[in-house]
């Protein structure tokens, strides 16, 4: 668990700095591996703590988006 926490902070970093930089300057091959990154990463945060604290807001957000639809 400490190793996946680690390794997501790790690529939390890498996602910041990569999405920083101007889109103009992206290749296609880049793009894909700014996904395949952050899918990693979802991947590793989904079973912890903080991934299920984000689920749940996310859930609570739908959930309201839903209620205010009707």
């Amino acid at each position: 668990m400490v190793l996946s926490i680690n390794l997501a902070v790790l690529l939390a970093v890498i996602i910041v700095l990569r999405l920083r930089r101007r889109t103009e300057a992206r290749k296609r091959s880049d793009e894909q591996l700014t996904v395949l990154i952050v899918l990693v990463f979802g991947v590793l945060v989904a079973p912890t703590a903080f991934g299920q604290g984000i689920l749940n807001v996310a859930g609570q957000l739908a959930s309201g988006i839903t209620q205010a639809g009707r």
